[in-house]
């Protein structure tokens, strides 16, 4: 993934820079003297994802945030000799609102965090966009049709852990997080049945924190969602 920050939209970029391997984005731009004010776009496929930002110098030269330590799975135990493998997954993930309220799955048995709430969406399929591929993980996931409004967000995490499969990953995500609203919300439905997702629900949108919601998109939802409900005026 490549992140590319311009002083305003349409403006040529003034920083731009490859995404290692648990490199969190953010702090890239900010050690090259720059603070992301918004994001402005998810282009490209999988293979050539890019995000755009729009960014200001930050006016602290030389400074430096600290590196994140990754995270350890604490029930995981590695046996000798073996190195977990390296994986870096992009994927896009979606808060979407209704008249019906707060659109929340339930992570399956098959994840680390049985019975806990997220937001729908998921990886990026080979040569797939990021807003193509959150369209179809929501589909996917709880049988809902939505219409994708702006990029809010762009999340990083590493650790070491046990995949779905078994392997043990060092592994790397990096989410786009958008906003979108569903016109015509039904009851939700998993389709994608014996994956990670377990159930999917519209929650009360104001009353989301009553939820048990995974660390990731437990912030997320504190930082965006209440700005989202006083432009829209739904999902109350």
């Amino acid at each position: 993934m490549r992140i590319v920050g311009v002083p305003a939209a349409g403006r040529p970029s003034v920083v731009a820079m490859e995404v290692g391997h648990g490199e969190d984005p953010h702090q890239l731009l900010w050690n090259q003297g720059f603070f992301v004010q918004r994001l402005l776009s998810a282009s490209g496929a999988e293979s050539d994802l890019v995000i755009t930002a729009q960014v200001a110098p930050h006016g602290h030269p030389g400074s430096a945030l600290p590196t994140r330590s990754r995270g350890l799975d604490p029930d995981l135990v590695i046996p000798d000799g073996v190195q977990p493998i390296r994986r870096q997954r992009l994927a896009a993930y979606a808060i979407v609102l209704s008249s019906r309220g707060l659109l929340a799955t339930q992570f399956s048995h098959r994840t680390a965090v049985p019975g806990v709430w997220g937001l729908p969406g998921g990886g990026l399929d080979r040569g797939e966009t990021a807003s193509s591929a959150v369209v179809r993980e929501i589909a996917e996931e709880t049988g809902q049709e939505v219409v994708l409004d702006h990029v809010l967000d762009l999340q990083s995490d590493h650790w070491i852990g046990r995949a779905p499969n078994g392997l043990i990953e060092d592994f790397h995500a990096l989410r786009v997080i958008y906003s979108a609203v569903s016109e015509r919300p039904t009851d939700p439905v998993v389709h994608d049945t014996g994956g990670t997702t377990a159930a999917s629900r519209w929650v009360p949108a104001r009353r989301w924190r009553r939820f048990s919601w995974s660390a990731g998109f437990r912030a997320v939802l504190a930082k965006h969602l209440e700005g989202l409900l006083d432009v829209t005026e739904i999902g109350a």
